[in-house]
Formats: structure tokens, C-alpha cells, sequence
């Protein structure tokens, strides 16, 4: 006889304190990086990230030019969990249009814009100085 799946309290995570919590946050971290893997965008900016960090530890010149590339291809992956969790939280809601809806997503989907931007940005000038400076 199979036993039934262990739910946990609402807000479980509010009674623990010290290295507990933070073992149960972590766990919960990492089921948001797996959820967002299922997003084709965090999936495609996984793999990129898989280049880009690795690249930026030879264009970088100093240790500061080093951690601001990575920090930005970082920011762009911390920004798309965001906005999936946006769409995600709008989705539970309902399937129904509504214009509130419409605005937060859209609002996410141009935080990642912004954030592409500035990516993009720090890295053309980095390749930039690094290539043709």
C-alpha cells in the first residue's frame, strides 16, 4: 500500500529557525531552478550563462571587469525567474484576460528586456575595449 505524499503545514517554513530554515530554503531554491528550466527563455539564458561565465574570466581584465560580466549575465537569469513568477502567480489567478494581468506581464517581459539591454551592452563594450581598444 503506497503511504500518501507528506504535506507540509501552510507557512512550515516561518516556524523553522537556524541551519534548518536555511537547509529547507535551499531546497525550495532549488526547485524554483528546476521549475524554471521548464521555461524555454531560463533554459536558452542557462545555456548562454554556460558560455558567457566562462568567457568572461579571459575578457575580463581586472577581477572587478570579470564580476561585473558575470554579474549581468547573472541579473538576466535572476530577472526571467522573476518574470516567470509573475506570469506563473497571474496564471493561477485566472485564464481570463484582464488588463491589470496584461500590465504585470508585460511589466516582467520589459524587465527582461532591460535587462538584455544592459547584458548586451556591458559585453559589447567589454569586447569592445578588450578587442579593438
Amino acid at each position: 500500500m503506497n503511504k500518501p505524499a507528506r504535506q507540509e503545514a501552510p507557512q512550515a517554513q516561518k516556524q523553522r529557525r537556524g541551519l534548518n530554515r536555511v537547509w529547507h530554503a535551499f531546497g525550495y531554491s532549488l526547485a524554483g531552478l528546476r521549475a524554471g528550466w521548464g521555461e524555454t527563455a531560463f533554459r536558452q539564458e542557462a545555456l548562454l550563462a554556460l558560455v558567457l561565465v566562462p568567457t568572461a574570466f579571459w575578457l575580463g581584465r581586472t577581477w572587478l571587469e570579470t564580476a561585473v560580466l558575470v554579474a549581468v549575465v547573472v541579473a538576466v537569469m535572476v530577472v526571467e525567474l522573476l518574470n516567470t513568477g509573475i506570469e506563473t502567480a497571474i496564471d493561477r489567478i485566472g485564464p481570463e484576460w484582464h488588463q491589470l494581468s496584461k500590465r504585470a506581464k508585460d511589466m516582467g517581459s520589459a524587465a527582461v528586456l532591460l535587462s538584455l539591454l544592459l547584458c548586451g551592452g556591458v559585453w559589447a563594450a567589454a569586447v569592445y575595449d578588450r578587442l579593438l581598444g
